[in-house]
């Protein structure tokens, strides 16, 4: 006997109305899922978007507190080097009152400390030694930076601040004295060189000499372009005859796609016994 197919009937609907109810609740499973990991993807990008605004602030900012602060010790523990407190102005001991002298007789003029003949050189020091340091008087009168052995980011450029090129020459030594620093973080001892126009004085001091250099250029290179710090920049192959200095750093702000260049000629050395150039004591002006 053939039993004929039975279409749905009353008895049927509850079976029905049982599976509409298990696919909505399903649906409504998956909406509620799909609503919760929306969520945890939200809140992971406001978390990293949290972390990476504190990286920006601690990069730009923070770098430069704690920088400026161990630079200006590593100055101070010197102990021979001219700080900033000891800039006209600076935050150093006021100076007593003059007292009127009585008119001296007339005399031969003093003979100037500066000097231009061959000049007392260092030798190169061991990595991560600070040896020297920069002022640049268009730069603030205290402005003045640790100048250490390499050029290394993690010991020398993020630590202490202006490194020397291992192999250049050393201040006052006849060819180029080739120094890199950061132009924005830790401290940017090199923010403002864009300003340097030729003729400004950028002052070596050394323990025993000061060396004061003037801006003769400055250019714009690739990254790849290394001839700026051969001993006659930009003729790797020539003869160096004078003292030149090099300050690089990156370019343009907040970039590494380029480099900064500013090359400078030695005008003269003194000892660092015969005083203060007149370029960082501003009588000369």
């Amino acid at each position: 006997m053939t039993t004929a197919a039975r279409s749905p009937g009353a008895a049927d609907l509850p079976t029905l109305t049982s599976r509409r109810a298990l696919r909505r609740a399903a649906a409504r499973r998956c909406r509620a899922h799909g609503a919760r990991v929306v969520g945890v993807v939200g809140e992971l990008l406001i978390t990293l978007g949290a972390l990476l605004a504190l990286f920006v602030v601690w990069q730009l900012f923070w770098t430069d507190v704690v920088a400026e602060r161990a630079q200006d010790q590593v100055v101070q523990e010197l102990g021979w080097a001219r700080t900033a407190d000891d800039a006209p102005g600076g935050g150093g001991q006021e100076p007593a009152p003059a007292v009127p002298a009585a008119p001296a007789p007339e005399e031969a003029p003093a003979e100037t400390p500066e000097r231009r003949d061959a000049a007392p050189v260092l030798a190169e020091q061991p990595h991560a030694t600070t040896f020297a340091t920069l002022a640049v008087p268009r730069w603030g009168p205290d402005y003045v930076q640790p100048i250490s052995e390499g050029v290394t980011r993690r010991d020398v450029l993020d630590v202490l601040g202006i490194g020397h090129y291992p192999g250049t020459a050393m201040p006052g030594e006849v060819g180029n004295f080739a120094v890199a620093a950061h132009r924005v973080t830790y401290g940017k001892p090199f923010n403002r060189v864009a300003e340097l126009q030729v003729g400004d004085p950028l002052v070596v001091q050394t323990q025993d000499a000061w060396y004061v250099y003037r801006v003769s250029s400055t250019q714009i290179v690739l990254p790849q372009e290394v001839d700026v710090i051969a001993p006659v920049p930009d003729q790797p192959d020539a003869e160096p005859t004078q003292a030149m200095i090099t300050l690089t750093t990156c370019h343009p702000m907040f970039s590494a796609r380029e480099r900064f260049i500013v090359h400078g000629e030695l005008d003269y050395w003194m000892p660092t016994d015969a005083g203060t150039p007149v370029e960082l004591t501003g009588e000369g002006s």
